[in-house]
């Protein structure tokens, strides 16, 4: 039996595989996503600034040219920053030009625990984000829902986001 947590890394791994490119901040150094990107090389890994909107553009862009972008969120909180790229031009890029962009979005709702980070590092926007966006959005809550909703994520010509929980990664 594996963790949620372990799921995880174990799918950013197969992903890594494919023509993918990792972008975000704590991926390639800090946390390294939480621990799910330890073992992806660096030659995978594109460390962005704090600066969400910047990660969905160079997402697009990348997707583009013919990249299977990976873009991670720490948090809920800070994907807002992220919402016109995703809402505005990401969500209606098919619909509007007609190319599919086979971007994966990681949404992180952060944990209470160990240490209670405070309200803006723990909200949930996830029913926001379904009313916002028209790409799929996955939630899986165990580690054997991780591994399937990846399997389908792996192939998947669209863009779409999974949910992860923080407070799941150890169970």
């Amino acid at each position: 039996m594996i963790t949620y947590k372990e799921a995880i890394k174990k799918s950013m791994e197969e992903l890594a595989k494919d023509n993918t490119i990792f972008i975000g901040y704590n991926i390639g150094f800090g946390s390294r996503a939480y621990g799910t990107l330890t073992d992806i090389p660096k030659s995978k890994i594109l460390e962005t600034p704090v600066a969400e909107s910047l990660m969905i553009g160079l997402a697009i862009g990348m997707a583009l040219e013919g990249y299977k972008p990976i873009v991670f969120f720490e948090r809920h909180d800070f994907i807002l920053n992220s919402l016109d790229g995703i809402v505005n031009h990401l969500s209606k890029f098919k619909l509007l030009t007609g190319i599919k962009l086979p971007i994966i979005i990681r949404a992180t709702v952060g944990s209470k625990k160990p240490l209670h980070p405070g309200p803006q590092h723990i909200q949930d926007f996830t029913s926001a984000f379904k009313k916002l966006i028209k790409f799929k959005i996955y939630e899986p809550k165990t580690a054997k829902e991780v591994l399937e909703v990846y399997k389908i994520v792996r192939n998947s010509k669209e863009p779409l986001m999974i949910i992860e929980r923080r407070e799941l990664y150890e169970r």
